[in-house]
């Protein structure tokens, strides 16, 4: 990037404003305390028609602080780096915590915990990128899809680059710091005209600037991707079954992840609270998270609670194995955290795979999505329902596209219901999964 980022020399700042702030809240009467502070530095181009619409530089930077005296808790931040801002924040964090009722489960995860292994897992690799590079590469992203047959505008094409440092620390000790990139080249593109316009998008994402897919290729599958959705026709509805693509599998991941997830569940708002070792999915279904992955877009060897991660298997062989637990959830369910306070990093699944049109020669005759939008869950009960839009399969082939119809059931028969997962693995995400075939949900179209 064209700005000036010493990584590590903004990683050796924030220890010591860390360092310096666990210090002061000790000198102020906390108990115990803790600090996250970070700084990201990025570049972002947007063009749309040939022309540059959009450039930005960001600086981003902030420190957070949370006490505890007793088991009362404050918290306060600052995006001041200066001495007294942190003073400040601090001494509010501390009489916060002196007014806020007590809670059993506050306070720091145990010192047994923390992690004492921080090996370098390959996330930092800084992009030389001047301004005039990236639009020229946006540009080329762009141009190569607009040159496709059939497209007849664009939303523009986007690329971006962000380097970010942060440190975590706490009272027991616990100092941790992480360096990484993300680099990123998208595109959008219309085609149609009038009531018949249809528009879809592609992307590239990665640590790496040399692991990104060239502007080129992304461009002309973007422009693919939207010529595909011409002449969209609604649906008949029905029962039948349903191939998610990748990008759309990876959302009933979340959909998961969010179900037992330990804030979920000690609020009793998860249709899977007290359901673990039961049979969630076919036996040949596994998914666990691997944070500690070389190059990974999620890897932290340490989660947000200064606890080391670990490789936790959350369905194992079809049954819910574990739950997603921090220090404070875990507590209060009365469980051990699982080192996942911040999220679940790097989710892999493992299952038997089969090419694509293989599933759908199973399928015979039902719905790929590719495509849904709005929220449609509720979680305590598990009901789904979301407007989805894709393409109708035929005896086995893509027969053609269809928009504007909904696909429902219930998460608990959908994850039973799942019967193939294909070999069309996305790789951009940490979330990384094939196409999921589903036997029957239900289609709402006309």
């Amino acid at each position: 990037m064209s700005q000036t980022f010493d990584a590590v020399e903004q990683q050796t700042r924030l220890e010591e404003r860390a360092t310096a702030a666990l210090a002061l809240a000790k000198r102020l009467g906390a108990d115990a305390c803790e600090v996250g502070a970070s700084v990201d530095q990025g570049i972002g181009v947007g063009v749309r028609l040939g022309e540059t619409e959009s450039i930005e530089l960001s600086r981003d930077q902030g420190i957070g602080v949370t006490v505890y005296v007793g088991q009362r808790k404050g918290s306060a931040s600052t995006s001041d780096e200066s001495d007294a801002s942190i003073r400040a924040a601090v001494e509010k964090a501390v009489s916060i915590a002196r007014y806020t009722g007590e809670d059993a489960a506050a306070g720091l995860a145990d010192a047994a915990e923390m992690a004492t292994a921080l090996p370098d897992l390959d996330l930092h690799h800084p992009w030389a990128l001047s301004t005039d590079e990236a639009v020229e590469l946006a540009l080329r992203c762009e141009a190569a899809g607009r040159d496709c047959e059939g497209i007849t505008n664009s939303e523009g094409a986007n690329l971006s680059s962000s380097e970010v440092v942060s440190v975590y620390a706490n009272s027991h000790g616990f100092l941790g710091s992480k360096r990484g990139t993300r680099h990123s080249l998208s595109c959008l593109l219309i085609a149609g005209s009038g009531d018949h316009m249809q528009r879809d998008h592609d992307y590239t994402t990665a640590r790496r600037a040399d692991a990104l897919e060239s502007p080129e290729t992304i461009g002309r599958r973007a422009a693919e991707r939207t010529l595909k959705r011409l002449g969209g026709e609604c649906p008949k509805t029905g029962r039948f079954p349903v191939l998610f693509s990748p990008e759309m599998a990876r959302s009933l991941v979340g959909n998961l992840l969010s179900s037992i997830a330990g804030g979920a569940l000690y609020r009793e708002s998860s249709f899977l609270c007290d359901r673990l070792g039961d049979t969630l999915f076919p036996e040949w279904f596994s998914l666990g998270e691997r944070p500690q992955e070389r190059g990974g877009l999620a890897s932290s060897a340490f989660d947000g609670d200064g606890v080391a991660t670990r490789d936790n298997v959350f369905i194992d062989q079809g049954r819910l194995a574990s739950y997603m637990l921090s220090a404070y959830s875990a507590r209060r369910l009365g469980l051990s955290t699982t080192g996942n306070a911040g999220g679940a990093r790097n989710l892999r699944i493992q299952a038997p795979t089969t090419p694509l049109d293989a599933l759908m020669r199973q399928m015979g005759t039902g719905v790929l999505v590719t495509e849904m939008m709005g929220q449609g869950l509720n979680p305590v009960t598990g009901d789904y329902s979301r407007g989805a839009a894709g393409f109708w399969v035929e005896n086995g082939e893509i027969s053609h596209p269809v928009e504007e119809f909904t696909v429902a059931g219930n998460l608990e028969s959908l994850f039973s219901g799942l019967v193939g997962v294909g070999d069309d693995i996305d790789r951009r995400s940490s979330t990384q999964t094939g196409s999921w075939l589903i036997d029957s949900m239900t289609i709402a179209g006309q």
